[in-house]
Parts: C-alpha cells; structure tokens; sequence
C-alpha cells in the first residue's frame, strides 16, 4: 500500500526544486542589491566627508580674510589720525601765508598811496611850469615896455629862479617817491615769493618727519623681532607689536609677572638704543595700549576700560622704571570696542585680550 502511494507521487509533476531555485535566485538578488547600497553608502560617506573638510578650510579662509580686513580698518584709522595730524600743520602754515599775504596787501596799498601823491606832485610841478612861463612872458612884456624898470625885471627874475629851484625840488622828490614805489613792488614780491617758498619747505619737512619715523620704526621693529624671537603669543599687525595679555597679566589682573618683566626689559632696552639714534627734533612715543575681550570682567576693576587702561599704565610705569624717558612714552585703554576677532570662541577672545605697542608722533 505504501509502495502504491510512493508510485502515484512519483507519477505527479514535482514542484518543489522550481520553488527552490526562484527561491535562491531572490535571495542573491537581496544580496547583490545590499551590496551595491552598502557600496553606494560608502562612497556617499566619503563625498560627505571631503565636502565637510572643504567648508571647514572655507570657514577657517573666511576667519582669516575678516581678521585681515579687521587689521586694514586699524592700519585705516591710523592713517586718518596722520591726514588730521598733517591737515592741521598745512592749516597753521596757511594761516603764516594769510599774514604773509596781509603784509603784503598793506605794502601795495602803501605804494599805490605813494603813487597818488607822485600823481599830485606831477600835478603842482605842470601848474608851476605853467605859472614859470606865464612869469617868463610877463618879464618879457616888461623889458619891452619900460626899459628903466630893471629892478622889477630883476625881482620878476629872482622869482623864476625860485621858481625854477622849486621846480627842481619837486622833480627830487618825484624821484624819491618813484625809488621809494619800486622798494615797495620789490618787498612785495619778495613776500610772494617767500610765501610760495615757505608753502614747500612745509610740505618737505613733512614729507620728511613722516619718513623719517618709518624708517625708525622699521629698525625699532627689526630690533625687536630678532630679540623677542618668533613666540606664536607675539606677533606684528601692521605697524603695532601685538603681546598677547597673558605674556604679562593673570586674567583679571594689573599685575605684571615675572616672565612678562623680562619682555619688558628686552624692550625697554630697544628703546633706550632707539632714542640715542633718533633726533631730539623729532617727536616721537611708544604708545602702550591695552585691549581686553567681550566678556564682563570681575574683581576689583569695575569694567574692562577699566582693566585695560590699568595694565597699559602698568607696563608705562615699568618701562619708566628701567630709564625710559616718561614723555617717549603714552597709556590708553581700548577695552572690549577694538577687537581684532569679532568671534565669540574662547581663541578669538584670546586675540582680543592683548597688549599693542605702536611707534608714532607726539
């Protein structure tokens, strides 16, 4: 009976290896499309990756270029205090040249009297030319009439002398004005001229100072740089040495420390050789300026204008101490308005808190 049914099974049509292969051909299918999303994925990953270290060094390449348009704007602000400082000079000189010029004006004004005065002179000499002849023709009208009257004819000839002598004077005089008018013109232009002259030893002498204190700054830099070394907490923006704050306070301090008195000392003998080279006509400081970060400060200071113009004075007083001459020498405090890095980190509050060192006129 079993060996019946076996025999009607093995006569029906036999399905299960269809199921089996469709099966298998399904699942390696499933596994074929895993692979390739997993493939997929990781290249995905990797584009993700190089996309997100590229906008980092985009993001680092913004902070920079805003950290130089930050030191463009101070090196800007310092050439304008300049413009003020050079417009003011060329406003003094221009008031030297109206006085100049007033003295002038007078000195015209005085020749043109002196030449209506020849004009009135020249008037009086024709009317006494005029009055000589008339008395030449009534001496003349005389000795024909009355020959006996010669002591008449002898008075009228004294009078024509008079006259002629008063004639002669006036012509002296006229003289005299004349070479007195072309003084006049002379001094005249001679002020024009010394006014044009002054207008451009001005402009060279400040010309001059100006490249004269770069050229001094550009040594006191050089000096420094090879004395301070290169310290990653020291560095130069634009025309400014800029110490991080930490080189000589604690935080919240006005105290200096013992390793920010030894850069002190470096340079406060940079200083002492500079004056020896400088000239004494030349005005010139070292101005101190302190800077601080954002952030509200606490302790005994009560805000951090406060705090910066304390640690400028106190780098001013040790710089003083080791024979600094104290008017070579200026204190200011910026507090948080003048920062460098316009971040909210804590390395952009790091920058901000510094100490700058200019090399500038009085």
């Amino acid at each position: 009976m079993a060996l019946a049914q076996m025999r009607r099974r093995g006569s029906g049509m036999n399905y299960w290896p269809g199921f089996v292969d469709a099966l298998s051909t399904l699942i390696l299918s499933i596994i074929f499309l895993l692979t390739v999303f997993v493939v997929m994925q990781f290249y995905l990953q990797q584009d993700v990756a190089n996309k997100n270290s590229a906008l980092s060094h985009l993001n680092a390449e913004i902070a920079y270029l805003g950290q130089l348009l930050s030191m463009e704007k101070t090196d800007n602000s310092n050439l304008k205090d300049q413009l003020a400082q050079l417009h003011t000079n060329l406003t003094t000189a221009e008031g030297e040249r109206g006085r100049a010029q007033a003295a002038a004006d007078s000195a015209q004004a005085a020749a043109k009297a002196a030449q209506n005065q020849v004009i009135d002179i020249t008037g009086q000499l024709d009317s006494a030319k005029k009055n000589s002849a008339a008395a030449q023709d009534k001496v003349t009208e005389l000795s024909g009439q009355v020959e006996g009257q010669r002591k008449i004819s002898a008075d009228a000839l004294a009078q024509v002398e008079a006259l002629s002598q008063q004639i002669v004077a006036l012509r002296n005089q006229l003289a005299a004005i004349a070479q007195t008018l072309g003084a006049a013109e002379k001094k005249n232009a001679d002020a024009q001229t010394r006014i044009n002259d002054l207008g451009q030893q001005l402009n060279l002498a400040l010309a001059e100072k100006v490249n004269e204190l770069n050229r001094y700054r550009s040594n006191f830099f050089g000096k420094l740089r090879e004395i301070l070394g290169d310290r990653p907490d020291i560095r130069v923006v634009g025309d400014r040495f800029v110490f991080q704050s930490e080189v000589f306070f604690d935080s919240g301090r006005a105290d200096l420390k013992p390793e920010g008195r030894v850069e002190l000392d470096k340079l406060a003998g940079v200083l002492l050789d500079l004056e020896k080279t400088i000239p004494p006509d030349l005005a010139w400081v070292m101005r101190v300026d302190g800077h601080t970060d954002v952030r509200p400060v606490a302790g005994v200071f009560k805000s951090n204008w406060d705090l910066s113009a304390a640690r400028a004075i106190a780098v001013v007083q040790y710089l003083i101490s080791k024979g600094v001459p104290p008017q070579r020498l200026v204190a200011a405090g910026f507090g948080e308005f003048q920062p460098i890095d316009p971040g909210n980190t804590e390395d952009a509050y790091q920058r901000n808190r510094r100490i700058e060192f200019k090399l500038t006129e009085r």
